[in-house]
């Protein structure tokens, strides 16, 4: 079969069979581990959590005995399913993991570092295995999500758990060894695990559901990559062809953008980083306001009124005015910039169920004005406008936050961001120890220490 007769998964699948860690360009392993530094670590702080708890405790439950770690929890060991599942989960427990900017419905650390790390376990695999599992695994995750342009969400799917399953099953499946053809089929297979549904941004309850679709995504890449070494099939034309994924899940699909830049437009340099522990549409708006308190010296309590305007998305998706739980309260844009008024957003520990209670911060959710900007330059685009009691007025626009890959987290800030999630009591030796083996993974003989 030539190239040019191939589908979309054939290529894909060829690339990654054929990716060696060598031709991987330096800036694309530097950030490649620095997206795996970042998820450990708040993977690490996700455990913490009662949804995590549960998740964890289902997944010891039908899978102990086996290789792979829980990050967070020491000296738990799981089967490679059980363990994606637990890590895919705890990675998107708190809203702290990354995603593509661009923004396309996709988060790299929480569908396809689980995945890699069980299947390294498993396999005993070395810190060059992993990195260019990740790095195969972001190639075509970010492709299927760039190519759907993020239109899943606006007939209700979650689109994380969908575009995850590939992106955690070619990169598992890398580890394995799969051939071309078994790549293939693990994208085929892939396709019929997707799931997620929004229904919790507009339910009284069920924000938890949201966690789970990163976990299950990670497992399904481990289910996929496995069945496919085995023999079985899927449909080579999952992606593009009629009833694939562009078709059924997508309102204004690009095929072409599935293989476009392949090999030469590395989408891994893409990765965004979290700098809050909120919904990425909430970035913009808090980093600019957190701006604006510290150049002209006001508090939350001195604020009349905000005004914002911002994407149509954040309008439909993210304008949650009375949140009922912690987890409901990351997602609503409003409320994180509230909460941004009284308290230090950089701190994780902000954003808890005390912050969901606190009637200054629900106030001033409610005195938050969100409307569709006439022109937004991205989806993440926001200009917010503060008056305050004594009649001054300031506006900001915001049209980058740092994190993202023009202005990324320094070395050293991601030292600090790992640090403070991962360290236990007074001793951060073993976080600090953890953190020099992440940053020479390349070097290691095995994912961890």
């Amino acid at each position: 079969m030539s190239q040019s007769s191939f589908t979309a998964a054939q290529s894909l699948a060829q690339f990654v069979a054929e990716l060696s860690y060598s031709e991987i360009p330096a800036a694309v392993v530097e950030r490649a581990k620095d997206c795996i530094i970042d998820t450990v670590a708040v993977a690490s702080f996700g455990a913490r959590f009662p949804w995590s708890r549960m998740l964890v405790e289902h997944a010891k439950q039908y899978g102990s005995g086996g290789a792979c770690t829980i990050l967070g929890v020491p000296g738990l060991r799981l089967h490679a399913p059980y363990a994606a599942l637990a890590n895919g989960a705890l990675t998107h427990a708190y809203e702290q993991d990354s995603l593509r900017q661009p923004g396309a419905g996709v988060h790299p650390g929480a569908t396809i570092v689980p995945a890699v790390l069980a299947a390294c376990e498993e396999t005993g695999a070395d810190g060059k295995t992993a990195i260019a599992a990740f790095v195969a695994g972001c190639e075509v995750l970010f492709r299927i999500g760039a190519a759907s342009h993020h239109t899943s969400e606006k007939l209700g799917f979650h689109a994380p758990g969908l575009t995850g399953p590939y992106g955690a099953a070619v990169a598992a499946g890398r580890v394995y060894g799969l051939t071309a053809e078994q790549l293939v089929n693990a994208l085929g297979i892939a396709g019929s695990l997707s799931s997620g549904l929004l229904a919790f941004t507009k339910a009284s309850q069920g924000a938890m559901v949201k966690r789970l679709h990163m976990g299950r995504a990670c497992e399904s890449g481990i289910l996929a990559a496995r069945l496919a070494q085995q023999g079985y099939t899927g449909p080579e034309t999952i992606l593009e062809g009629r009833f694939g994924f562009l078709e059924v899940y997508c309102r204004e699909g690009e095929a072409a953008l599935l293989t476009a830049g392949l090999g030469q437009d590395w989408e891994a340099l893409r990765i965004c980083m979290k700098r809050y522990a909120c919904h990425v549409t909430a970035h913009n708006p808090v980093q600019a306001l957190r701006e604006l308190m510290t150049e002209h010296a006001f508090q939350g309590g001195d604020v009349e009124h905000i005004a914002l305007e911002a994407s149509e998305k954040i309008v439909s998706h993210h304008d949650i005015r009375e949140p009922n739980d912690i987890m409901q309260a990351q997602y609503s844009v409003p409320f994180c910039i509230a909460l941004a008024l009284f308290r230090d957003p950089d701190d994780a520990a902000s954003f808890d169920d005390s912050a969901v209670s606190d009637l200054a911060i629900r106030a001033a959710c409610r005195n938050i004005s969100v409307s569709a900007a006439k022109s937004s330059r991205t989806a993440w685009s926001s200009r917010i406008k503060v008056r305050l009691k004594d009649g001054r007025e300031f506006a900001r626009d915001g049209e980058s936050f740092k994190g993202m890959p023009k202005d990324p987290l320094s070395r050293a800030e991601l030292q600090r961001k790992f640090m403070l999630l991962t360290k236990s009591g007074d001793n951060d030796k073993a976080s600090a120890e953890l953190f020099e083996h992440l940053s020479l993974l390349e070097t290691q003989s095995h994912f961890l220490r």
